[in-house]
């Protein structure tokens, strides 16, 4: 199945760097697209499961669900995703 999910906190390459690297790696998630200028996060994924991951993953690394919670520490951590994003 394909989705799009829209994202807060997304501001440039480094964060779509660190988004799609993090994304890749996990089970039953491919063809993962960023969209900076659109705040998106575009994949296909296989199960429920699945796509309960992708989101966990993102609110773990900074980028939470838009609607969610994003609370000073949440931003934080987009910011560290974003600089390490940038250093590879």
């Amino acid at each position: 199945m394909k989705t799009t999910v829209k994202i807060q906190n997304l501001k440039c390459g480094g964060c779509a760097n660190t988004i799609t690297k993090k994304l890749s790696e996990l089970s039953n998630i491919t063809n993962v697209k960023v969209i900076v200028d659109d705040n998106e996060v575009a994949f296909e994924y296989t199960d429920d499961l699945a796509l309960q991951n992708v989101k966990e993953t993102l609110k773990s690394i900074g980028y939470p669900e838009q609607g969610d919670d994003n609370s000073l520490g949440t931003k934080a951590k987009s910011f560290v995703s974003c600089a390490i994003g940038r250093m590879n």
